[in-house]
């Protein structure tokens, strides 16, 4: 924590001056790359990404050592291993980056309840109520940074301030710095004390404003706008006449330090859904099926962890071609089993063309509600009319929530489909290739 600092004062301990700042934004560093590198210790101090092996594969993260050659997220992988010889690829484990993330937020909900997911590895905390128990803002995000270390293996950037805008641009600040040739280590926790946000928000580049996009960015550039500093300068009535009162308005509230925006605990969750992208368009319905099936078991355990159920069942197809089509069932009952929907995902399979080749697959529900307390057993829709199993047979519900047991306690592969394990064993054969070529 040595490098830990505070923008516009010394690097101490902060006062009650700053008190304030009851924002933190906590950002993990390289997350999924980081996950694989602690679990395999060998791949530490190398360049390595997270990513397909396939030739449309792209870098889903990327450690440091390999952002030093200019490899980043969405990358095609061909032009990473060009830009950086050596380059380890590794296959993505999502059920484990989902247990470190729920981890992860349950050690951010020890200190407050007021905990805003805002991806997989990253969360806004409002520790205003915490003070008492855990001491001020920058005492509070030194002991998370530590217990992210110390329980997960893993390293974070945290901002502190008083808004949300300044605490997620003060976690940015706090990370590390790479350059050509290396990178050094971040400062680890910025805290932005309310005396100097407005110095600190008008250094950035306009881009950092929520809301200000390509397009937006480069009409303000054309009249000179380039920093948040500029922004603020160009006046609130000219704002909101060239992009509306809404627009406008927050644009020029954001760059002069006005955000309202809270941490809030909830999102709305409108659907659940999972897609796979093949490394060779597919035109066999049997082996499409097969990929459906797994996408809306992994879906089905989704809607279990959140204690929700669904009344409409989609399926995602993008073809060769790139066209993209939604076929969609609804019913005026929920649906939760994931026979059920790996049934409706399939019958709507069905209706599609293979023989034009599929580059994509993606199966999702919506119109979601939470379980009711007393829907124990979502019943089969093509079950026997008394919904029983056979004497000494589990039923399909009871198989489901002891997988999901299994793989909570054992890990994600614990239980498997064959496809999966065999697309696993593809993948690491492909990963023991690239790490030797």
């Amino acid at each position: 924590m040595d490098n830990a600092r505070i923008h516009g004062a010394p690097a101490v301990r902060p006062g009650p001056t700053v008190d304030a700042t009851d924002v933190l934004h906590l950002d993990m560093d390289c997350f999924f790359a980081a996950v694989e590198v602690r679990d395999d210790p060998s791949l530490a101090g190398r360049p390595v990404v997270v990513g397909g092996a396939g030739r449309r594969a792209v870098v889903a993260s990327a450690s440091y050592e390999a952002r030093v050659f200019g490899v980043a997220s969405a990358m095609p992988i061909g032009e990473a291993r060009r830009r950086c010889p050596g380059l380890v690829v590794v296959a993505g484990r999502h059920g484990e980056y989902e247990s470190v993330s729920e981890r992860l937020l349950r050690i951010c909900r020890d200190v407050t309840p007021i905990v805003e997911p805002i991806s997989i590895d990253e969360a806004f905390l409002d520790v205003s109520g915490a003070h008492q128990l855990f001491g001020d803002s920058w005492t509070i995000a030194t002991r998370l940074r530590q217990r992210v270390q110390e329980e997960l293996g893993l390293s974070c950037a945290i901002g502190v301030g008083r808004t949300k805008l300044v605490a997620k641009l003060a976690s940015k600040a706090a990370k590390p710095r790479v350059h050509w040739g290396g990178f050094d280590a971040g400062a680890g926790i910025v805290l932005v004390a309310p005396a100097s946000e407005l110095d600190f928000l008008r250094a950035h580049p306009v881009r950092a404003i929520p809301g200000v996009g390509p397009a937006t960015a480069e009409r303000l550039r054309r009249i000179g706008v380039t920093t948040v500093g500029d922004l603020g300068l160009v006046g609130r009535r000219w704002l909101v006449e060239i992009f509306g009162a809404s627009h406008g308005g927050a644009l020029f509230d954001l760059a002069s330090g006005r955000d309202d925006r809270r941490v809030v605990t909830e999102r709305v969750v409108r659907s659940i859904g999972r897609e796979r992208t093949f490394d060779v368009d597919d035109h066999d319905l049997a082996s499409l099926s097969r990929e459906v099936r797994e996408l809306a078991f992994s879906v089905a355990a989704r809607c279990r962890a959140r204690g929700i159920t669904a009344r409409t069942i989609s399926l995602k197809v993008r073809f060769a071609d790139f066209e993209t089509i939604l076929r969609s069932c609804s019913f005026d009952r929920p649906v939760g089993s994931a026979g059920e929907i790996d049934r409706i995902a399939r019958s709507l399979l069905a209706t599609i063309d293979s023989s034009r080749g599929v580059r994509l697959l993606g199966v999702s529900v919506s119109h979601l509600a939470e379980r009711a307390s007393d829907e124990t057993v979502q019943l089969d829709l093509f079950a026997p009319a008394d919904g029983a199993p056979a004497p000494g047979v589990a039923g399909a519900a009871e198989v489901e929530l002891a997988t999901d047991e299994i793989r909570r306690r054992f890990g994600p592969n614990a239980i498997t489909s064959v496809a999966a394990a065999e697309r696993r064993s593809s993948r690491e054969r492909a990963r023991d290739r690239g790490a030797t070529d």
